[in-house]
């Protein structure tokens, strides 16, 4: 099923960026838990923010123009222990490709392309959830300044102990 990129958010309980995969033409989401930089790769892509030089998402969309492959859709297909996995779905030269990815590296490359996101039918079955909005439906990933601002408290807080198994 198709989603949206509902939200970038840091879950409060645990201090970790979670994004919110929102079902579109339904109620439900999908929420992943990802790292840091790859939450604030994705919240610079959302908001359009330059770098003085790319980012390595920046650079896998730089990489894919040079070799003619568009990158043509990003699935969310299971979550094993506690683990999500995505394809990339590619068009090199009219050659179809997928590739496997971590959910946040498939989004982030998603936000930068403007590819459209899916989740599998049986994964939003059995991990989505109703998830209560306190922000506009027109705004889903909030004001760029703030999220970018509650990544920057984040990332200054954080310590390596706390990626620690």
């Amino acid at each position: 099923m198709e989603v949206r990129l509902a939200a970038v958010r840091v879950d409060l309980q645990s201090n970790t960026p979670v994004i919110l995969l929102q079902e579109k033409d339904g109620q439900r989401s999908l929420p992943i838990f990802i790292g840091a930089p790859e939450a604030t790769a994705i919240a610079y892509a959302i908001q359009g923010v330059d770098v003085p030089r790319p980012m390595t998402h920046d650079l896998m969309v730089d990489l894919l123009r040079a070799l003619g492959a568009t990158l043509v859709r990003v699935v969310v297909t299971e979550v094993r222990d506690t683990t999500y996995y995505a394809e990339i779905h590619l068009d090199a030269g009219g050659r179809q490709l997928e590739v496997s990815a971590r959910p946040s590296d498939a989004v982030a490359l998603a936000a930068r392309t403007g590819s459209p996101l899916f989740v599998a039918d049986e994964l939003m079955e059995a991990a989505g959830v109703l998830v209560e909005s306190d922000e506009d439906e027109d705004a889903p990933a909030g004001e760029p300044e703030e999220i970018v601002g509650r990544f920057l408290e984040f990332l200054d807080q954080v310590r390596p102990e706390d990626f620690s198994g």
